[in-house]
């Protein structure tokens, strides 16, 4: 990735609240993933509450010698040290979510957990999902779909959805009228197997039915940066919220956006 492309990343990362990297898994380690993955889910019994978001297999990279290699993948590293991402970490485990086939669409959903704390209101990523995708994807195997800009700004589904996983979603009916619906700005991001798909915690994000007959996996792992002002932001303005902010406090945690997101 040039420095253009690199600079071009983080712009759409600020913008839209995702991007996507093509190309960062070899064929070798991408086929090694497939494997690995599929051993992983072999034994894995699917609890009833987790059809929307499919398998839902963790493991980490200290007990499982192909997912640290992932987790401490070059091309990766060197993605997010050219968007200056440098300091971002990997929380050391990793999430293997899949659409078999047949399975729902995977609900609309932010995965910010953070919304009482004035780090809300952060116009670069604080916590970010790193997703390798292993087969191409399409709106017809259930490829993710996102709104833009939905990372920093209330849009009214924000106000209607019930909110995400444990707390509610998993629970709702196929077809909940707000959940599953369409959205007139949604972005749907059909990549290719060996992809990185980047995407702020922040924003919106869903995913279709899969209506193949073949699996469709991604892996996913969370990296987060520390919680101050990234060196590359420059003299660019600071949400007053931040500039003000204590580090020092405890903000109980939410995931329901409140009055740090406008």
């Amino acid at each position: 990735m040039t420095p253009a492309e690199a600079q071009e990343k983080r712009t759409q990362m600020e913008r839209d609240g995702f991007c996507v990297i093509d190309d960062i898994l070899s064929d070798d380690f991408l086929q090694e993933l497939r494997v690995e993955t599929e051993a992983l889910m072999e034994d894995w019994v699917m609890p009833i509450d987790f059809k929307y978001q499919g398998q839902h297999v963790t493991t980490r990279g200290e007990d499982n010698a192909t997912i640290q290699k992932l987790l401490d993948w070059p091309p990766t590293r060197c993605a997010l040290e050219a968007m200056d991402y440098g300091d971002f970490t990997s929380t050391g485990g990793i999430i293997l979510l899949t659409k078999d086939p047949g399975e729902p669409a995977l609900y609309w959903h932010q995965d910010w957990m953070q919304w009482n704390d004035p780090l809300s209101t952060s116009p670069w990523p604080q916590i970010i999902f790193v997703s390798y995708y292993l087969q191409d994807t399409s709106i017809e195997n259930g490829c993710l779909k996102v709104i833009p800009g939905t990372h920093r700004k209330r849009i009214a589904l924000h106000d209607q959805m019930i909110p995400a996983h444990e707390q509610g979603a998993r629970f709702i009916a196929e077809d909940h009228p707000v959940m599953f619906s369409d959205h007139p700005d949604q972005v749907d991001v059909c990549v290719k197997a060996g992809s990185l798909v980047l995407a702020d915690a922040r924003v919106l994000h869903a995913a279709y039915r899969n209506q193949t007959d073949q699996r469709r996996t991604l892996v996913l792992a969370w990296h987060r940066r520390p919680q101050t002002v990234p060196a590359y932001w420059g003299n660019r303005a600071i949400p007053e919220a931040i500039a003000q902010r204590d580090a020092a406090a405890e903000y109980e945690g939410s995931r329901i956006p409140g009055k740090y997101l406008k």
